[in-house]
C-alpha cells in the first residue's frame, strides 16, 4: 500500500461509509482496506463513531464517551496517520 492510496482513501472515506460512491470506486476502496492494517484498523473505529452519532438522541444529550473508546479512537487514528508517513 502506498501513502497516496492512504490519502486518497481517506478523503472518501465519508462518502464510502454513506454507500454515497459509484461501486467501482467503493471496489477499489474496499481492495484497499483489505489490505492495510493501519486502514482497517481506522476505518472500524469510524463505523463505531458513526454508529454512535446515529444513535445520539438531541433531547438526551450527547452521550458520554469513555476514556476506553476515546483512547481506542485516538490510538487508530494515529496507527492510520503513521502509516501514511512511510
Amino acid at each position: 500500500m502506498t501513502v497516496n492510496e492512504c490519502k486518497a482513501v481517506f478523503a472518501r472515506l465519508s462518502e464510502y461509509l454513506d454507500q454515497e460512491l459509484p461501486g467501482d470506486l467503493c471496489e477499489r476502496i474496499e481492495q484497499h482496506i483489505a489490505g492495510c492494517p493501519p486502514c482497517v484498523e481506522f476505518v472500524d473505529s469510524l463505523k463505531k463513531s458513526v454508529n454512535a452519532c446515529r444513535e445520539f438522541h438531541v433531547e438526551d444529550g450527547p452521550p458520554p464517551l469513555t476514556d476506553a473508546k476515546r483512547d481506542e479512537l485516538r490510538h487508530a487514528y494515529e496507527r492510520m496517520r503513521s502509516s501514511l508517513k512511510l
